[in-house]
């Protein structure tokens, strides 16, 4: 089978349109991902990636500056991260500057995040910069999964609980219910405030017969004695006291007048 002239136009043609798209989605990628621009390499070390994942983009300041080259395990416990940046986002980015782990939106893809050092110094190829680890997400979400179990079987309890006054179940229900402990706790309570007040009213009649007792004994012959000797002992440390003092005030009017 012979094949016409605009056929073979239409298969150039054809294959013309596919090698553009071809080259200009290979430009648009290389452009995304910086294979057309000068670059540098840092790197990180994380306890977790997350799930980040070669490719990814690296993003500086809202901007996407470069590429996740490649992710090796080193150890049980870290993950070293390679970052291809753009060369001219080096002047901006110091060696103290962070790098954390970040998504595209809500439940975007993940990405690289760095956020600008304070210091002076340049950021060099082939330097390590300070990882901040992600949150686990999963502990998170496990302990309040675990929080959320608790509330529940608490709640159910108390609903209990309440369920049980509400129909008068158990002492305090019983007692929220019940006229007649109602009116006996009222009765016991009345009762103690009557004994209280009829002990406070002993104390003071007995405090006020010890007075009086007190009165009458300095009056009676047998101790009159004993109370006169107090009361001039009592006068004796009193007199005792003004000759102390007036002995001072004479020794510091003597001690005046020597001064020239």
């Amino acid at each position: 089978m012979k094949i016409s002239s605009g056929q073979k136009i239409k298969i150039g043609l054809f294959v013309v349109v596919g090698l553009v798209i071809l080259f200009l989605g290979i430009f648009l990628l290389g452009s995304q991902k910086s294979m057309f621009n000068s670059t540098f390499s840092v790197y990180g070390v994380f306890k977790n990636v997350s799930g980040l994942m070669v490719g990814n983009n690296v993003r500086f300041a809202g901007i996407n500056v470069g590429v996740v080259e490649g992710i090796n395990i080193v150890s049980d416990s870290s993950v070293r991260v390679d970052l291809t940046l753009n060369d001219n986002v080096k002047k901006f980015i110091k060696k103290d500057a962070k790098v954390s782990i970040g998504s595209d939106g809500l439940m975007g893809d993940k990405l690289i995040v760095i956020t600008p050092g304070k210091g002076d110094t340049q950021v060099q190829n082939g330097d390590q910069l300070v990882a901040v680890n992600p949150v686990d997400v999963d502990k998170i979400v496990a302990k309040l999964t675990r929080v959320a179990d608790n509330a529940a079987s608490l709640t159910d309890n108390l609903n209990d609980i309440v369920s049980d006054i509400n129909h008068g179940k158990g002492t305090l229900g019983h007692l929220l219910h019940s006229d007649k402990m109602a009116r006996d706790l009222e009765s016991t309570v009345s009762q103690t405030k009557k004994t209280i007040a009829t002990v406070g009213n002993s104390v003071k009649a007995s405090t006020s017969t010890l007075n009086e007792d007190l009165k009458a004994a300095q009056h009676n012959f047998l101790l009159r004695g004993y109370f006169k000797k107090k009361q001039k002992k009592e006068k004796q440390r009193q007199d005792s006291i003004k000759k102390a003092e007036k002995h001072i005030q004479d020794s510091i009017r003597k001690a005046e007048k020597k001064k020239p």
